[in-house]
């Protein structure tokens, strides 16, 4: 299964600094239309048992989301074209 990332929730809702942890994370699935918002700690255990995540921009090009890992803290960072991106922090607040 993959899910589409719509948008971030950071640490202390300071959203641009790049310092700042993502909290969590919108999701939606396109083929059933579910969606939903999961914690930081739910996506990697999503991406580790063999789910997909991405962003895409407005042409439709996908990066996918990564696992990794500083200090024993796990975190997810998108990569396309084999390099690691900011995509993720391009995206909005998630919202109520």
């Amino acid at each position: 299964m993959a899910v589409r990332i719509t948008c971030v929730d950071k640490d202390n809702g300071n959203h641009y600094n790049p310092h700042e942890a993502i909290e969590s994370l919108g999701w939606i699935d396109e083929s059933t239309r579910d969606k939903g918002i999961a914690t930081l700690s739910a996506m990697v255990d999503f991406l580790e048992k063999g789910g997909n995540a991405y962003v895409s921009d407005v042409l439709g090009n996908k990066a996918y989301l990564k696992v990794m890992s500083r200090n024993g803290s796990k975190y997810v960072q998108t990569y396309s074209d084999g390099k690691l991106s900011d995509n993720l922090l391009e995206l909005d607040e998630c919202t109520a």
